[in-house]
């Protein structure tokens, strides 16, 4: 079986490949090569597989050289891409900023406005007890005045008639100094009884004027309360939301600044148009509300600056890496990158309480702040502060570098809540709207 398929084999390659010979001449002697079909057959297809081999190299060279040309100017155009977004990304910062510091600017003065305003309410309430005091002392003349014009006209009345009835026997008995006596009498009256009633519409005519005054005055303490009012919405509301977006309850917050304040002047106290303890009018509840705004709008104040709501960071940067899970392992901070040197600036008041060489993060600075909050600012070039140091929001205390477990240079930025490590943008979010 296997002669014969062998048999079959040659003859078919006989067909199309014939034995040759290759003949080999030299000087001396002649000799040849006889080429079999099989023969023949491997080297054809050796040849074959080695040209075949050839041209897909050759493609796959040529492939490669295209598609890493291809890939290179993708690379590029991404790079210009990611670069086109950094710089939107930073111009987007800057003018977050920029509308910080002009909402910073506007609370500033809209402060200054409320504080002058709240002087000229005082003093339009007391020119109003004023008026109203005024108003009670010239009703009260007014009302003598008036008791004393009716006995005057009582009296004229009856020296008139007393004239009129003994006018005959006074005329007969020829008493002239009883008649000069009668007539002077009853000139007095009348001139009197004339003076009375001038100061009556005098009073009368001046309770009015002060009636117009004191009404032209509460329509513009009402003015002032609602713009006030007004005021104090646009301040406190945005706060409010403020705390409560960084997971912070605002009364407590109040309470614990007030409870803790030493400030000068300390806080806002109620206004008190009486000292008999009587029951305050509307007005004075106004202003009472608005002097609660104004109380919570100072704690505010107060505990912002004890909060970590600004950027550690004021020059240019790009962020790095967020909060979170990083290549299986838990990212505790947000990663700011700029410029070796960029400083660096505490984020609230705060005493430092670590400022040295810690492994993994390198050069470090730990904050501690008010309501249980940490700040910590890793991978530093140089330090500004040391353990024990006061520091106030927005002061240098370092400067950015790449010590530590650190691929490049950037700023590590934590913010940790009871110990436990929390998202820094929680905060940085919540004011941006703000400050």
């Amino acid at each position: 079986m296997r002669t014969r398929l062998a048999i079959k084999t040659h003859a078919l390659l006989e067909r199309y490949l014939p034995e040759r010979r290759l003949f080999l001449r030299s000087d001396s002697d002649t000799r040849f090569i006889r080429l079999k079909p099989e023969t023949q057959a491997i080297a054809l297809a050796g040849s074959t597989a080695i040209i075949t081999w050839s041209i897909v190299t050759t493609a796959i060279l040529l492939m490669d050289s295209i598609g890493a040309g291809s890939y290179r100017e993708q690379a590029i155009r991404d790079q210009v891409t990611y670069r086109q977004r950094l710089n939107d990304v930073a111009a987007e910062r800057d003018a977050r900023a920029a509308e910080a510091l002009a909402a910073q600017e506007r609370f500033n003065s809209a402060l200054a406005q409320v504080s002058a305003m709240q002087s000229q309410l005082l003093k339009s309430e007391a020119r109003r007890q004023e008026l109203a005091t005024g108003l009670d002392v010239v009703q009260a003349t007014l009302g003598d005045v008036m008791k004393q014009r009716e006995g005057y006209r009582e009296q004229y009345a009856a020296l008139r008639q007393s004239l009129e009835d003994g006018g005959t026997a006074i005329a007969g008995a020829g008493d002239d100094g009883t008649m000069d006596f009668l007539a002077s009498a009853l000139a007095k009256t009348a001139e009197e009884r004339d003076k009375v009633v001038a100061d009556a519409e005098d009073a009368i005519l001046r309770a009015d004027e002060m009636a117009t005054e004191i009404r032209l005055m509460e329509e513009k303490n009402d003015m002032i309360f609602r713009q006030l009012e007004d005021a104090m919405k646009v301040s406190v509301e945005p706060l409010d939301k403020m705390f409560e977006n960084a997971g912070m309850d605002p009364d407590r917050i109040i309470n614990e600044v007030r409870r803790g304040y030493s400030g000068q002047g300390g806080p806002l106290t109620p206004l008190s148009f009486s000292t008999r303890g009587e029951e305050l009018g509307p007005d004075a509840s106004r202003a009472n509300d608005i002097l609660g705004q104004m109380d919570r709008l100072n704690m505010y104040r107060i505990a912002a600056q004890k909060v970590p709501f600004a950027s550690p960071l004021k020059d240019a940067f790009r962020f790095t890496s967020g909060f979170g899970r990083r290549w299986g392992r838990m990212h505790e901070g947000t990663d700011f990158a700029a410029p070796h040197g960029t400083p660096i600036y505490s984020t609230a008041d705060g005493v430092v309480t670590f400022a040295g060489w810690m492994s993994g993060y390198g050069r470090l600075v730990k904050i501690r702040h008010e309501f249980g909050i940490e700040t910590r600012y890793a991978h530093n070039s140089k330090l500004h502060v040391e353990v024990g140091q006061k520091v106030s929001r927005g002061q240098k205390i370092s400067d950015m570098g790449n010590t530590g477990r650190s691929t490049g240079t950037h700023l590590h930025y934590e913010v940790r809540v009871g110990g436990k490590a929390v998202n820094p943008m929680t905060y940085l979010k919540a004011a941006k709207d703000v400050f």
